[in-house]
This record gives C-alpha cells, structure tokens and sequence, in this order.
C-alpha cells in the first residue's frame, strides 16, 4: 500500500455510476474501497482494477445499520484514514403516481437514498473530523431539486441527499472537510431497468431521441471536483445531457 496515495470508498461500486467513478480513480493511481452487496461483481471489480491501483472490497447493505458499522470496523488499519468518501448507493423504484405507490418501494428508496447515506457517512466522518482532513461526495439527482409527475417519493429522497449535503457541509466547515454533492439528469445506467422491475424495453424507451448522460460524464465530474486545489470546494454541481433542459423537458429530436 502507497501511504502518499488518497484513499476512496465507494457504496454502489460493482455497476453503473459506482463502477464509472472506481474505474477513472484508479486510472488516477487513488486507492479504492470499492463496496457493494454483490460479491461476484466486488470480486471482478477487485480482479480488474487491482491492475491499476490498491483495492479492497466491503460486502453489505448501506440499509443495515450493524452491517455498515461492522464492515467499516473491519479494515485494515493502514486503510481506515478515509480521504474521500463516495455516497452513491441508491436506486429509484417505481413509477407510480403517489396515490398507487408500492409500501415496499417506497421503504426502499428511503432506506437506501438516505437512511444508507447516513450510516456510512455517520461511521466515516469521525475519522475526518479527528484528522481535519476528507471529502464526502453525495450523488444525488436534478429529482431532487424539482419534483416530476410520478417521481414522488423517489424526489422527496434525492431532495433530502440536498439538504444533508447543505447540513453536513455546515457541521463539518470548522474541521476543513469538503462536502460536495452532484446532481446527474438522464443517465443511461441501470437506473431505469431497476426504476421499471427488470423492464429492459420500457427502460431503452427512456432514452430514445436524445443522447443521454453516460456514467463516465458522471466519473469525470467526480474526479474534477476531487482533484481541485486544497482551498476550492465544488458544493453543487447539476450535470444534464444537452437535450435536457429540465427535470421534465427534454428535446427528443435526435
């Protein structure tokens, strides 16, 4: 392990964003902690970029609070002086309008959006705080700063990765952490195919007659905002594809 190299954790590391974000840091020689709850995919992701850089994984679920203490607890020493923490775990499930929304979505959203958020942010930021050193990074969403028709629940909980990326970085000014969030619009990830149960059709049809963001337009904002001198701080970053004007129009004429 290289002590001169910054050290990364990552939740929702084996897809998507996650991996995008994992992959372009350890093109840039960052040490990666790469979590996630499937482990043939932590596995491969260990295979792959361990090329590149130091990786180890972490097994759990952000939603299980004893989980995420104890997989935090659990490193190394030489790897606990966590340099930036990646809050990207989180998904989007259903499409309802909010009189028919499914109970069971709805807790999923909120316990992975943002209960998970601040289980791992609550077992990392100690150690920053102590050392006055670290950057959080929330990925949230343009749904978080304007609700759409059928979004509800799934807005209501990137609005509040907004807010407590605000808070946070209020609470955490006097010890000289910096606390960023990022905002994509339309992305091609898996984002929709999870949004629509497994529905790959529905999910392509989200992204016809434009050209959506990509998960790498995402990585590269991360990294641009991580490498930025010691005394800059990027606290919100809104990223859309050039299609898209808002939350709810996107010029479909591609």
């Amino acid at each position: 392990m290289n002590s001169n190299k910054k050290i990364a954790l990552i939740t929702g590391a084996t897809s998507g964003i996650g991996r995008a974000i994992a992959d372009i840091f350890a093109k840039n020689n960052i040490q990666l902690i790469l979590c996630g709850r499937r482990e043939e995919r932590l596995a491969e992701a260990q295979a792959t970029l361990g090329k590149e850089t130091e990786v180890i994984t972490l097994q759990f679920d952000v939603s299980d609070k004893i989980g995420v203490q104890n997989a935090i607890n659990s490193l190394p020493e030489n790897w606990k002086n966590i340099d930036i923490l990646v809050n990207n775990a989180g998904n989007a499930h259903g499409f309802s309008p909010i009189q028919e929304g499914n109970l069971d979505d709805w807790d999923a959203m909120l316990a992975s959006n943002v209960t998970g958020l601040l289980y791992v942010s609550r077992a990392i930021m100690p150690n920053m705080v102590e050392r006055k050193a670290g950057h959080i990074i929330n990925i949230g969403s343009i749904a978080g700063k304007a609700a759409y028709p059928n979004g509800n629940v799934y807005c209501a909980t990137k609005a509040a990765v907004d807010t407590l990326t605000q808070s946070m970085r209020l609470d955490l000014n006097p010890y000289s952490i910096k606390v960023t969030a990022i905002h994509p619009g339309a992305a091609e990830t898996e984002f929709s195919v999870v949004r629509f149960k497994g529905d790959t059709e529905r999910a392509k049809k989200a992204y016809l007659g434009y050209t959506p963001l990509c998960a790498n337009d995402v990585a590269e904002a991360v990294l641009f905002v991580v490498t930025r001198p010691a005394h800059v701080c990027i606290s919100d970053m809104v990223i859309y594809p050039t299609a898209q004007a808002s939350a709810t129009i996107v010029n479909k004429t591609n």
